[in-house]
């Protein structure tokens, strides 16, 4: 029995773009294959249509595309095995597939038997499970196909305990949240411990829509050991070796152990990669933003400009009669650190135009929320001109908590097409400031330290009409994130006028978030495809 070869690659794919991915496997492959001969090279879960395809499982020229790309696959006739995942019907029913192809031929096929049906998954809704088990005989060795699912549920793994399994391949396409890859490793590691045979682990990465794919692929030995990790947030390839005693070596030990990244680190980086992928992936030449002299946009300019380069982000300062000369200094110096392009349009002959417009309708009221919501609809107006003359896409900058909440104006600062910090809530938004700034300071300090303000009215501060951020945060985690009742929050200490408050500000604005733009998830729990909510409903807040 000879030692065997094995090559994680970790790829970034495009959804349905079958045949850019089918040359980003024979690209990946034959980068590989420069360096050194392999046996096997295994590719991440649905590399070939990308993950998650959605309703694109739906259209009926899926199978045919599919098929020309197994075809061209198999026609490259590569001296290595490839390990891959696609969608596949048999009669009649479409499952998740992973195949293997040698010698210009599928060898062995398995179906995913676990289908995730929570969170961000949606599986039941298109694929049909396996029944059958992944084991397989390749060049005289026991190895096994188990594809993401599978290995968190557990079953399809814990079959192989018996077996003459020497490897398990485990394809994923697994999304970022905080501390996931701690997740990851402790699951996998006790995985192999349990059917005392070493794992691949194999994760795609890139953004896609508010998801974003952190990869960190490893080898685990049947102690549980993690004998290498892939870098997080970026491609890369491993070569492994499954030697004639059954042990599972790493061939490239001048690569450096990846450790795990701080979660500050990680979240700024899947917060890069989303902007990056979605920027680039959807043709977008540039980004344009609302520079405010806050925190909020003053942290997504600098995610903008290491996701895409000073040179295709522009920042732009729209100032009223309250915006403090503070914001205006502040702004500008952001921009000037960051090399931006950076411009000032006044709002206010657009604000006196409507207000004029409107003084007969408006006669006999007193001024309240709605002529603050004009000036934010002034704002969104100007960065729509500015998308759409300039091909650039509009990002904009409310938090989190801001969005929980509703403090935020319908057609005004949530205007764009992409909102960074859309999951990240505003304590963590200071703290990635403090740690984007530990690389290079390019947030003011008094950025920071200022009582955050949206500057809609005189002396205004956020916290005149909500919680603090530290005891509003807690709040909404606790409602949002684990689904925890009125009651249940009040009981852990919060005062209950504050939880009731702000219970109900959540559940009322959930027409606005249907009609925010999309946003880079970073929690188990995001708005959007994470969390779906009826906006008409008559649930009480309680127990």
């Amino acid at each position: 029995m000879s030692a065997l070869k094995v090559a994680i690659a970790q790829v970034n794919p495009l959804v349905g773009d079958i045949p850019g991915n089918t040359k980003l496997i024979l690209d990946q492959a034959s980068r590989i294959l420069d360096s050194e001969p392999v046996d096997l090279i295994v590719f991440p879960e649905l590399t070939l249509c990308g993950y998650p395809p959605e309703d694109l499982l739906l259209r009926d020229s899926l199978q045919p595309r599919i098929q020309r790309a197994l075809d061209a696959l198999c026609a490259a006739k590569l001296p290595t095995a490839l390990v891959v995942g696609y969608p596949k019907r048999v009669d009649g029913r479409l499952y998740n597939m992973a195949g293997v192809i040698v010698d210009g031929a599928i060898l062995f096929e398995y179906a995913k038997r676990c289908l995730p049906n929570y969170q961000v998954f949606d599986e039941k809704r298109y694929f049909s499970e396996g029944d059958a088990q992944g084991l397989f005989e390749f060049k005289g060795r026991s190895l096994a196909l188990s594809v993401c699912e599978d290995i968190w549920d557990g079953a399809p793994i814990e079959e192989l305990r018996d077996s003459s399994v020497e490897l398990v391949l485990n394809l994923n396409a697994s999304p970022f949240h905080k501390a996931k890859q701690k997740e990851r490793e402790a699951l996998v590691s006790q995985r192999a411990t349990t059917i005392k045979a070493p794992i691949v682990y194999v994760n795609q990465v890139g953004g896609q829509d508010e998801l974003v794919f952190d990869g960190g692929s490893m080898a685990v030995a049947a102690t549980g050991e993690v004998l290498a990790r892939l870098p997080l947030f970026d491609e890369g390839a491993l070569v492994l070796e499954l030697t004639d005693a059954g042990q599972l070596v790493c061939k490239a030990p001048e690569q450096p152990l990846q450790h795990a990244h701080d979660p500050l680190a990680s979240i700024y980086q899947a917060l890069v990669l989303g902007v990056r992928d979605y920027v680039n992936k959807n043709g977008f030449r540039g980004v344009v933003l609302g520079l405010s002299g806050g925190i909020d946009s003053a942290l997504t300019l600098a995610v903008a400009v290491d996701a895409l380069g000073a040179e295709r982000v522009e920042a732009v300062m729209m100032p009223f009669k309250y915006t403090s000369q503070m914001s205006l200094d502040d702004a500008e110096d952001e921009a000037r650190r960051l090399g931006v392009k950076y411009r000032v349009i006044s709002i206010e002959p657009m604000y006196n135009a409507f207000m004029s417009s409107l003084a007969d309708a408006f006669a006999d009221t007193q001024a309240d929320k709605t002529e603050e919501n004009i000036q934010a609809r002034s704002r969104g107006v100007l960065l729509m001109a500015l998308s759409n003359k300039l091909g650039y896409l509009v990002l904009t900058t409310g938090n989190k908590s801001e969005m929980a909440v509703g403090y935020a104006t319908l057609y005004g600062d949530m205007a764009g097409g992409l909102d960074v910090l859309k999951d990240v809530p505003k304590v963590t938004v200071f703290a990635l400031s403090r740690y984007r700034n530990s690389l290079s300071p390019v947030i003011p300090e008094t950025v920071i330290t200022r009582p955050p303000s949206a500057e809609l009215a005189p002396d205004q501060k956020d916290e005149d009409s909500l919680p603090p951020y530290e005891i509003l945060d807690q709040i909404l985690e606790l409602y949002i994130e684990e689904d925890q009742s009125a009651d249940a929050i009040i009981a852990r200490g919060f005062h209950a006028e504050d939880v009731r408050r702000v219970l109900r500000m959540v559940d009322i604005n959930e027409y606005k978030r249907r009609q925010a733009p999309i946003g880079i998830r970073i929690s188990k729990r995001a708005f959007g495809r994470d969390r779906r909510y009826p906006i008409t409903n008559g649930w009480k807040i309680g127990d």
